[in-house]
């Protein structure tokens, strides 16, 4: 396995990390938003499944 001297090391990482496209901090609030917002989404929905699945089996247990 090839070493590389850390100087040549670090000029790579530099030019690795310029290629890096940040996003804006529009963009990240949207995200941010919109996973939050699905979260809630899905929980709900777990929410109502385990719901109606506990209904159901009270009703063949309970019977």
């Amino acid at each position: 396995m090839a070493m590389t001297n850390p100087l040549q090391f670090l000029q790579q990482t530099r030019a690795e990390v310029a290629k890096v496209v940040w996003p804006t901090r529009r963009e990240v609030l949207l995200t941010t938003l919109m996973v939050f917002i699905l979260s809630a989404v899905a929980a709900t929905f777990f929410s109502l499944v385990d719901l109606l699945i506990r209904t159901g089996l009270h009703a063949v247990v309970g019977a």
